[in-house]
């Protein structure tokens, strides 16, 4: 599998900062009650206007950070420091908080971005800079929210994109183990209600319009939520992985435009598969865990040189790369 060393986060670096600042074409998670709301992005999100959409402006900013930390003596850092202490701003920040509090904005980026931000934050409180301190009232908020969210949501949502509900509690469970101990125990508490009991999964994927494994995604949800429990539970979940099947699950998607924002989800498809399996693989019996890093290395592959070359991908890809090259297997080379 292809190693994370200072070359390559250099150049993850350089595809992220030439997003996170460019405002346009931008797709808007808007609701609009009067003329007096049609705003600019950068209006209504002084932080987050770049990389297409907000959700995307954050996870961007979490890859430049989380680079930053690893690797801080590559080309890029001076111009990720200055460009964070310019935008995690108090003021900035409260814009964001504001945009929060408009009566049509309840249901803002939920959950992806939410997930998203409290990794960021998390990210954030890393680092020796005000960066943590300044992002965490919109953490705080976006945390409130998750919360609500999983009181009144009665079914997981299980599509392969934005809403699935099994990729926002594990992408929160590190934050909320570090800073919500109550979230983190109603995340462990909704994810064994929702996925305890499923069996034999049938990993009917890729939709057409996929970045997220629904299988794979689950699988690592319970991986993180119930590490004690859950090699028993996966060889009931997925029982014939051995024999590689679901077949689907070992075969890249393939993407047929990458200049289809659509289509291109499936380059993200295929990183995200890459870091469920190899972050799955240490919890499994020997025979299986070299079918899952198998899998990984086979999908990291077909995907991690897309990563840049059409903004419909590059204005999100190297963040799910990252995920996968960070997975618990990989390796890091300083």
């Amino acid at each position: 599998m292809t190693k994370l060393d200072a070359r390559l986060a250099s150049h993850m670096a350089r595809i992220a900062l030439g997003h996170v600042r460019q405002e346009y074409p931008h797709k808007l998670d808007h609701v609009m009650s009067s003329d007096e709301d049609v705003l600019a992005p950068r209006v209504l999100h002084p932080i987050f206007f770049g990389s297409f959409d907000w959700h995307s402006c954050v996870h961007g900013w979490w890859t430049l950070l989380t680079l930053r930390r690893l690797f801080p003596r590559i080309e890029e850092a001076p111009e990720i420091d200055e460009l964070a202490s310019r935008s995690f701003s108090r003021e900035k920040v409260g814009a964001e908080l504001a945009y929060l509090d408009r009566p049509l904005s309840r249901g803002f980026e939920r959950p992806y971005g939410w997930a998203w931000l409290l990794q960021l934050h998390l990210e954030a409180t890393r680092h020796e800079q005000r960066w943590g301190a300044e992002l965490q009232p919109l953490a705080r908020a976006l945390a409130d929210r998750l919360r609500g969210y999983l009181d009144v949501l009665t079914y997981p949502i299980r599509v392969g994109t934005h809403s699935n509900t099994a990729f926002a509690l594990t992408l929160s469970l590190d934050w909320a183990e570090a800073f919500d101990p109550p979230l983190a125990h109603q995340i462990r508490d909704r994810a064994r209600h929702w996925f305890g009991a499923d069996r034999d999964c049938q990993a009917w994927e890729p939709g057409g319009d996929e970045f997220l494994s629904s299988a794979l995604i689950e699988a690592l949800c319970m991986a993180r939520t119930e590490p004690a429990l859950f090699p028993p539970w996966f060889s009931k979940f997925l029982p014939r992985v051995g024999s590689r099947e679901p077949a689907t699950l070992f075969t890249p998607a393939i993407v047929s435009d990458r200049s289809d924002g659509k289509i291109a989800h499936l380059d993200g498809l295929n990183l995200s598969r890459a870091w469920c399996w190899r972050s799955i693989a240490p919890l499994l019996p020997t025979a299986e865990r070299a079918v899952a890093e198998g899998a990984a290395g086979t999908h990291l592959a077909a995907a991690l040189p897309h990563i840049s070359g059409d903004y419909m991908g590059e204005h999100w890809l190297a963040s799910f790369a990252l995920l996968a090259l960070l997975s618990p297997e990989a390796k890091v080379i300083v």
